[in-house]
């Protein structure tokens, strides 16, 4: 069990809450393509897209850099927390999905400084040195709500796989209790990926997902499409 108080919990809630204003629902993650070449074509087949990538890219890459980030500005260690910045940016294999995560990221930022979260001078020496990546915003924010680091991270994990579902929803011909079935068992798995990410080693790091560098640049020149990515 994770203990968090009920403020910490609230704050929690919010910032993973789909109705945060950074722009998620606007992108699939390279979904879309897959859904228009028919590779991913009823429930079924977008459960397995959705947790092949939640196991191979997001599990192995982008939670292990934010559990990393976490640590580091826990540290006060903003060098290392750049770093892990860096090499997340340069994880994203195409123009799109480097976009979606500096977009959000940015989006992000903005309105931690609106709410009045965080320093405004500290987040901008930050961006300024580098552009603020989505997982480094989160983390950013979430320590600066005082969110316990394993509790911020699987609501990460919970925040993408819903995304992940409500563009299944909107994009192909899959009903809500089908969403649900899916967010019930992919749900199910993400206290060993977070787990997962808490413990990988740094060599271990891996974003090895060819298939979703490739629906991502497919998508980049699909003529008729509902997302951004």
């Amino acid at each position: 069990m994770i203990p968090i108080d009920a403020l910490a919990l609230a704050r929690l809630l919010q910032l993973a809450s789909p109705a945060l204003p950074v722009g998620a629902y606007s992108y699939s993650g390279g979904l879309e393509s897959a859904i228009e070449d028919g590779l991913v074509a009823d429930a079924a087949a977008a459960a397995t897209w959705i947790g092949d990538v939640l196991e191979h890219s997001v599990g192995s890459f982008e939670a292990p850099l934010l559990w990393r980030m976490s640590g580091a500005l826990q540290a006060g260690d903003f060098e290392m927390f750049l770093s892990w910045n860096a090499v997340f940016r340069a994880g994203r294999e195409t123009a799109e999905l480097r976009a979606e995560t500096l977009q959000m990221g940015g989006a992000l930022k903005k309105l931690l400084t609106d709410l009045a979260f965080c320093d405004a001078t500290q987040m901008t020496a930050l961006e300024q040195a580098a552009p603020l990546t989505f997982p480094a915003a989160f983390a950013f924010a979430a320590h600066h709500m005082q969110i316990d680091a394993n509790a911020a991270l699987l609501a990460y994990l919970w925040s993408w796989l819903e995304n992940q579902v409500m563009a299944t929803l909107k994009a192909m011909a899959v009903g809500q209790t089908a969403g649900q079935k899916i967010l019930l068992t992919l749900g199910a798995q993400l206290p060993r990926i977070a787990e997962s990410a808490m413990t990988l080693a740094d060599d271990d790091l891996s974003n090895f997902a060819p298939g979703l560098a490739i629906a991502s640049s497919r998508h980049e020149m699909q003529y008729s499409r509902i997302f951004r990515s």
